[in-house]
């Protein structure tokens, strides 16, 4: 377990924009950063940072929480690997008590079949760099065939896997990796005498990165010119990796991508080392599967740019266009690059410096209705039926935005190449749209309509603060007490007492109010909160401010959470002038604290 001192110290270092800024792109809005929120797809952005708490919040799904309990959440970690996590990163030494057998024992499959990866790269990599094998096959492939430096090489933690069938797994056992975890990651097979074999054999490795530069997988590559044996073997799917979620080179290009606003997309491993190595950092690839929905939302974190680069004579690019039509779906803009017809990516890169990758990029990538109109034309060849089709093929691209204003744009463009009738193409696409969308659209646009009437409509009272009901749950007065408590513990407001008003504390009409009646709160997190805000209390004394943040920085994540969520929940209530205007009334704080308080306090005691 990490002593409360050295976590104190970790949280004091976090620095929450940059923390989450490695997984969403932030743009600053005010005192505060705005993006779209890494849990849920949105097109408006609704998840909100703030370098003032600390905290993040997001009002579309509604989750929040802390640096550390980001990582929780968007990583899958325990709360011990996020805070080493945070503390790697500033570098804070974490002092550890020793483990239970009991807490040993309760180290997960997944923090192991990361373990096991990791150990994995670093053998393929001292394999490919220090034994003879490795030097003449591997090494003599990446800086000979490739041509990839030394530098290169390690950046991407390239390696090489023994021929001898058994010889990795002999050694991750030996190292003390249990059999289990090597053959759930993939790394080993098991024949049906029990025994194990390397997946990987005799091929280059290219380890897959996720997000936050942890290894989740391989990818290997033989060099027999064997037509039997498979080019490429993959690492299966398993609880750390599925291919679909994965893009390759994310992890090095993510900082890239975020100042050049946009991403380069490619086709395989070495398109990726090779365009890095050139100096073109802003480029990842779909690792040779077809480009995956979950693949383009991970990107949209980033970008909303994406410029797509086929080879010059790849046969692959009819049927790869559907991954377009994907883009395009999520919301997302997108350019095409058609190389020179004796290249790819890979080899483009090598024999070009980095400003002409550039400036061949910028020179020739075209809008996807430009490129797509140019290449099915071809095979129209002045046919009417094929022109017919290819018009449908495009208007089946265009159906896709979901931007009315763009989609517009784009029937318009598509009618003066194509020398169609305009309103023929407007009606196509309203048509199917309205086959794939069902009624859906319909339905929203009732919705907010109905919202815009509602946001019209004068309201005869303003209520800051959601009441609590004679028929609400414990639970609901539990987080409602705690709510009056985190925001308005320290605050005092007054209470009439026939024809005398008294001046009370909010923290202490609750604290005296339950004592009184030894009552406990049923659900842990919220009598957890209580203990401790009445720690602080009873220590600063009636009236003094308990500090957020050690709710926020708590160190048990729930509480972090449910604080977040109970500070934030109504922080974007600022009062309409339509009520000045009205001479309507506009309850202060004060005003609904005497209200609300004792009304909470009374009905959770009824309960």
């Amino acid at each position: 377990m990490i002593d409360r001192e050295t976590i104190d110290r970790i949280y004091a270092a976090a620095n929450i924009v940059d923390i989450i800024g490695e997984y969403v792109t932030l743009k600053r809005k005010g005192v505060n950063y705005q993006a779209c929120c890494p849990f849920h797809n949105e097109k408006t952005p609704s998840f909100v940072v703030s370098p003032s708490k600390g905290v993040y919040k997001c009002f579309g799904c509604g989750k929040g929480g802390n640096a550390v309990t980001f990582l929780m959440e968007h990583e899958n970690m325990t709360y011990p690997e996020a805070l080493k996590a945070v503390a790697k990163r500033y570098g804070i030494e974490v002092r550890e008590k020793e483990m239970t057998p009991e807490e040993v024992a309760r180290n997960d499959n997944r923090e192991s079949m990361f373990v096991v990866n990791s150990w994995a790269a670093e053998y393929f990599s001292n394999y490919l760099l220090h034994e003879t094998e490795g030097m003449s096959v591997g090494m003599t492939y990446f800086r000979q065939k490739r041509g990839f430096s030394d530098a290169t090489i390690k950046k991407f933690g390239l390696g090489f896997c023994p021929a001898r069938g058994d010889r990795m797994s002999w050694a991750a056992l030996a190292a003390g990796y249990k059999e289990e975890f090597l053959v759930s990651t993939g790394l080993s097979i098991k024949r049906d005498d029990g025994s194990l074999f390397d997946r990987f054999r005799e091929r280059v490795m290219f380890p897959v990165h996720n997000i936050s530069g942890r290894v989740v997988a391989f990818g290997g590559r033989t060099l027999r010119t064997d037509k039997s044996v498979a080019k490429y073997q993959n690492s299966p799917e398993s609880e750390i990796y599925s291919k679909k979620r994965e893009l390759y080179g994310l992890f090095f290009a993510k900082k890239a991508i975020q100042q050049y606003d946009f991403a380069i997309m490619v086709e395989g491993y070495t398109d990726v080392i090779s365009m890095h190595q050139a100096g073109v950092e802003n480029v990842v690839a779909s690792s040779g599967t077809s480009l995956t929905t979950e693949q383009i939302r991970l990107l949209g974190r980033f970008t909303r740019n994406i410029t797509v680069i086929y080879d010059g004579d790849s046969a692959g690019i009819h049927a790869s266009l559907r991954g377009i039509d994907m883009i395009l779906r999520e919301g997302m803009n997108v350019r095409v690059v058609l190389l020179p017809p004796e290249d790819d990516p890979d080899s483009f890169a090598r024999t070009h410096t980095a400003a002409e990758v550039q400036e061949y990029i910028r020179a020739n990538e075209e809008d996807f209705l430009t490129f797509k109109a140019k290449l099915l034309l071809k095979d129209a060849a002045g046919d009417p039926i094929k022109k017919a089709a290819l018009i449908n093929d495009m208007v089946q691209s265009i159906v896709q935005i979901p931007d009315p204003i763009q989609r517009s744009v784009y029937i318009k463009e598509c009618a003066r190449i194509m020398d169609i009738d305009e309103q023929i193409l407007i009606s196509e696409v309203a048509r199917k749209r309205l086959t794939t969308s069902g009624d859906r659209e319909t339905d929203e646009f009732l919705q907010r309509q109905a919202r815009q009437r509602r946001s019209e409509e004068v309201q005869p009272e303003v209520e800051f603060v959601q009441k609590v009901e004679a028929g609400s749950s414990i639970e609901a007065l539990e987080r409602e007490i705690v709510k009056y408590l985190l925001k308005y513990g320290h605050c005092s407001f007054d209470f009439k007492e026939g024809r005398t008003m008294v001046a009370c504390n909010v923290a202490e009409v609750i604290f005296s109010e339950l004592s009184d009646d030894s009552i406990v709160f049923r659900n842990p997190v919220y009598a957890k909160i209580m203990a401790a805000y009445r720690e602080q209390w009873e220590q600063l004394g009636t009236g003094v401010e308990v500090p957020v943040h050690l709710f926020i920085n708590h160190v048990d994540p729930e509480v972090c959470n449910t604080a977040v969520d109970i500070l934030t929940s109504d922080d974007n209530y600022v009062p309409s002038e339509i009520w000045k205007r009205k001479d309507i009334h506009v309850e202060s704080d004060a005003e609904m604290l005497a209200v609300g308080v004792p009304k909470a306090v009374t009905l959770y005691k009824s309960k």
